[in-house]
């Protein structure tokens, strides 16, 4: 079973995989060099560096990786020491930011409750959350959010906003949960609707995105033997998607629609799934 993970420098996927034999990650040598490159051809760029530089070859191995056809394909990668040999070779202007970007990974808040989502389905928790229900998405943000943050799992008692916008306020925010809750699931339009009202009420102080698509895949799952494929759908069509769902919901349906796939218990789309839910959390 191949184990992968994407992460997006500057809107660009970067993808990895772990090697079993050392224990390691290694990234795709293409996807490093359209980062910093911007390059609309990165395969003949990295052909080309190749050609050129002779000691490339000498740190890269071939793994498979998937590609946007959905199919694995032998890729040259490059294990994390070996990424600052390739970066000192490309004259890029965001050298400086593609390193600590690269060195950060693993330190920070939403790069260690990634790790605890993807441990969600690792561990086969994902399958005694309670789906649909208030309690079930509590289970899903405490299981990825615990020892993150002290509020992790607990409904919010204070009011918040973003972008201008007033979540359901917390005096009524018990009242309004147990509302959706009941909201029914039997078609694809009912699903989505209870979503969007979810997203409103917006229980938790931090992480309702991450832990609320997750609850929605389940909820999906359950009902109607589907999920998101996630990465089909553009991140900042998503979130303009999600700023009009209060007073119209048609455009994230038509979205969430055209994107369900029947690949429900299929670990890389899971996995695929957490990467680009993180990556619309991104500023």
């Amino acid at each position: 079973m191949i184990k992968t993970s994407i992460r997006f420098f500057e809107d660009i996927p970067v993808r990895a995989v772990w090697n079993n034999e050392d224990s390691k990650w290694w990234f795709c040598a293409t996807d490093i060099a359209e980062a910093l490159t911007k390059s609309k051809n990165p395969r003949v760029y990295w052909a080309q560096m190749k050609r050129r530089n002779p000691q490339l070859i000498t740190i890269c191995k071939q793994l498979k990786l998937s590609a946007r056809d959905g199919k694995s394909y032998l890729t040259d990668v490059i294990e994390a020491s070996g990424i600052n040999t390739v970066v000192a070779l490309i004259p890029a202007k965001n050298r400086e930011n593609f390193v600590r970007w690269l060195s950060g990974m693993g330190s920070t808040v939403d790069e260690k409750s990634k790790q605890k989502a993807y441990e969600l389905f690792e561990s086969g928790m994902i399958d005694e959350i309670e789906v649909g229900t208030v309690r079930g998405l509590q289970q899903i943000h405490g299981y990825i959010f615990g020892g993150l943050f002290d509020f992790a799992g607990q409904i919010r008692g204070l009011n918040i906003t973003k972008g201008g916008f007033a979540f359901a306020p917390a005096m009524y925010l018990r009242e309004n949960l147990a509302y959706i809750e009941k909201m029914p699931e039997h078609t694809l339009d009912d699903i989505v609707k209870k979503y969007v009202e979810m997203n409103i009420a917006h229980p938790f102080m931090e992480g309702n995105g991450r832990s609320t698509r997750i609850w929605l895949d389940l909820i999906l799952k359950k009902n109607l033997h589907r999920c998101v494929d996630w990465s089909m759908i553009d991140k900042r069509a998503y979130l303009d998607a999600m700023r009009k769902s209060p007073v119209d919901a048609s455009e994230i349906h038509r979205l969430i629609e055209g994107v369900l796939t029947d690949r429900v218990n299929d670990r890389e789309m899971f996995m695929k799934g957490i990467d680009y839910s993180y990556y619309y959390e991104e500023e």
